[in-house]
């Protein structure tokens, strides 16, 4: 994968829900804003303070590798992750993402219910 891939290649091969490793490479605002992570791709991830636990504590640290869920891609360079393990991820989330009129959440949700037609 080239590191100076552009965005609009790159994100044409990435899907929604696909999972991704990446690295905790900065915390800002701990409980305020989210957590930046290092795909290893031209465009770098993001998990924003929604998706995260409501006690900074529990959030991974810079330098944690950990997996990564892509929960949003845009006309940004960008890609919006959400924690694939439970210890980093908002305590609740499937009561929250329910909740949510967002296209990500309604896509989640989708997949979701798709995966529990698949078992």
């Amino acid at each position: 994968m080239p590191v100076d891939e552009p965005w609009e290649q790159l994100r044409s091969r990435l899907r929604i829900g696909e999972c991704l490793t990446g690295t905790v490479v900065r915390v800002p605002k701990p409980g305020a804003i989210g957590i930046f992570i290092d795909l290893g791709l031209s465009a770098g991830g993001f998990v924003d303070v929604l998706l995260l636990p409501r006690d900074p504590a529990r959030w991974p640290a810079e330098g944690t590798v950990t997996d990564f869920e892509i929960w949003w891609m845009d006309e940004r360079p960008q890609i919006r992750l959400k924690p694939v393990e439970s210890a980093y991820l908002l305590e609740g989330f499937d009561c929250w993402v329910a909740q949510q009129n967002s296209v990500a959440a309604k896509q989640w949700l989708q997949r979701a219910g798709e995966r529990r037609q698949d078992v």
